[in-house]
């Protein structure tokens, strides 16, 4: 698994908002108490994890203490991600506890 820290709201390392993001493959969510102890470990405002869901991206937030309904930063930096790794080539939809969101990563 991989963990990786992404800047959103930059186009330079080491400014904007950074997330924690895990691209997790499924086929089922992990504990809940070990996304939370990922999520204190990293020590983020929020740490994302994304499980593949058929045509969509489920989606989860956790700070350190807790699960959130959403996070904006933290949905930009999955996108780029799933971008990154070859995972999507234009919009994405995510499911989550705030319903159906829907993102676009551009080539940069």
């Amino acid at each position: 698994m991989r963990i990786r820290v992404i800047d959103a709201f930059t186009d330079r390392p080491f400014a904007g908002n950074p997330a924690a993001v895990v691209l997790l493959d499924g086929p089922e969510w992990p504990d809940v108490a070990w996304m939370q102890a990922v999520a204190a470990e990293m020590n983020l405002a929020e740490t994302a994890f994304a499980l593949p869901q058929g045509e969509v991206w489920g989606l989860r937030w956790f700070t350190p203490a807790v699960e959130v309904d959403l996070c904006g930063h933290a949905t930009l930096a999955t996108t780029h991600a799933l971008r990154a790794d070859g995972l999507l080539a234009g919009p994405v939809r995510f499911a989550t506890r705030s319903g159906e969101l829907g993102a676009d990563a551009g080539a940069d």
